[in-house]
């Protein structure tokens, strides 16, 4: 009798947990979502492109970023380490063909050269491009997002209409449909986990300590004050260091409601648990507990009604099993509805099994994240400390 009321209890307080993080994670995206302040003039923009390699989709994303609606002046700069880089073409095509059309902005291409010792390669695109930019903002971009007409536009009101604020990001979102296992891997990790766990909290204090900088906007003095980009010299993450560095400068990091769109397609599940390790690195270094705690949450959840299966089974108390197996049930659900009102797009019958691995697969990526401090990103592999910042 102690064993039966042991399994229904853990059952019952995992199924309450559930609907609490789920209501308080529905509200938090719904907030985070709604619209602030607007503006009746925009100031010029200079967007800086960092990439190498040629990512999924790389002319649709280019031709994206070019196209982007922004209604002030507006410059982008593709920086490449060099032109050899498969990503180049498709860069000139791109703007040759915006050009041709008569497209909104001016664009090139800039060659930054090999980044230098204790610098991601990134970062040093990055601080090229700053160096370049000219005009009153400053943005950064990623190379694998494709931004729809109206997120850069967003940002930069959201910017401009928060006091003191001196960066303003976009949330990022998985939107397209999967095409293999890893893809569904991908959103369930951007939009399941880490975008509805920093809404939650965003929409609660305001603005955040840290910046998820796949599209970020920063003013001018902010850049002054934190010393420009080059201020996460030696860091792995680069977008959470340079928040930190706003943050003790006295400034505001804030995300923007319109969502950003980031291109998939053809990730195997093998290619997801390298990038997910990357993930939990940058989790790692860059973001406080309280903004992990919705995760941590969420795979406690998993783990108290998989262990109260498990026991009901290891018993053969086949009828007792219906409670935690319910309860794991309801946590799937919660997922998929939590990804849908993220903007997510549907998971396809044959995909359910994705969603229960990242719980299944974290702790051990974490733990070999302690072990191996050795990551690949872009071609090039980093050496990183026990706080996962650059060797």
């Amino acid at each position: 009798m102690t064993f039966t009321w042991l399994i229904l209890a853990m059952s019952i307080l995992v199924i309450a947990e559930i609907a609490l993080n789920h209501r308080a994670q529905a509200r938090g995206i719904d907030e985070a979502r709604r619209e602030r302040g607007r503006l009746s003039q925009f100031p010029s923009v200079s967007v800086i492109r960092p990439i190498r390699g040629a990512d999924v989709g790389a002319a649709e994303n280019f031709a994206a970023a070019l196209d982007n609606g922004y209604p002030g002046e507006i410059e982008t700069i593709f920086v490449f380490d060099d032109a050899e880089d498969p990503g180049y073409p498709i860069a000139q095509k791109a703007i040759a063909d915006h050009q041709a059309r008569g497209g909104h902005g001016a664009a090139e291409i800039v060659i930054a050269g090999t980044p230098p010792r204790g610098m991601t390669g990134k970062l040093h695109a990055m601080i090229v491009g700053e160096e370049r930019a000219r005009h009153e903002l400053v943005a950064f971009g990623d190379s694998d997002t494709r931004p729809d007409r109206d997120v850069l536009r967003a940002t930069v009101e959201t910017l401009l209409t928060t006091p003191q604020a001196g960066c303003a990001f976009a949330p990022v979102v998985a939107d397209q449909p999967a095409v293999r296992a890893g893809d569904v891997g991908y959103a369930t990790m951007l939009n399941m986990w880490y975008g509805a766990s920093v809404a939650t909290v965003s929409s609660r204090v305001g603005d955040l300590p840290f910046i998820m900088g796949q599209l970020m906007v920063f003013r001018r003095e902010c850049l002054r004050d934190i010393g420009g980009v080059a201020c996460a010299r030696g860091e792995l993450v680069d977008d959470m260091a340079i928040g930190r560095c706003a943050t003790r400068a006295g400034w505001r990091n804030v995300m923007a409601p319109h969502p950003l769109h980031i291109a998939t397609g053809g990730m195997s599940y093998a290619e997801f648990l390298k990038l997910s390790r990357r993930w939990m690195l940058f989790g790692r270094n860059g973001m406080p507990f309280e903004f992990t705690r919705p995760m941590w949450m969420r795979g406690i959840e998993f783990w108290v009604a998989a262990a109260a299966l498990l026991l009901a089974l290891a018993g053969h108390h086949w009828l007792l099993a219906v409670a935690p197996a319910l309860a794991l049930v309801i946590f799937e659900a919660s997922l998929l509805a939590i990804n849908k009102r993220f903007g997510g797009a549907p998971v396809a019958w044959r995909y359910l099994w994705v969603p229960f691995m990242l719980p299944v697969t974290a702790p051990a990526q974490l733990a070999y994240g302690l072990v191996d401090k050795r990551v690949d990103w872009r071609g090039r592999a980093y050496d990183l400390d026990m706080n996962a910042r650059l060797a």
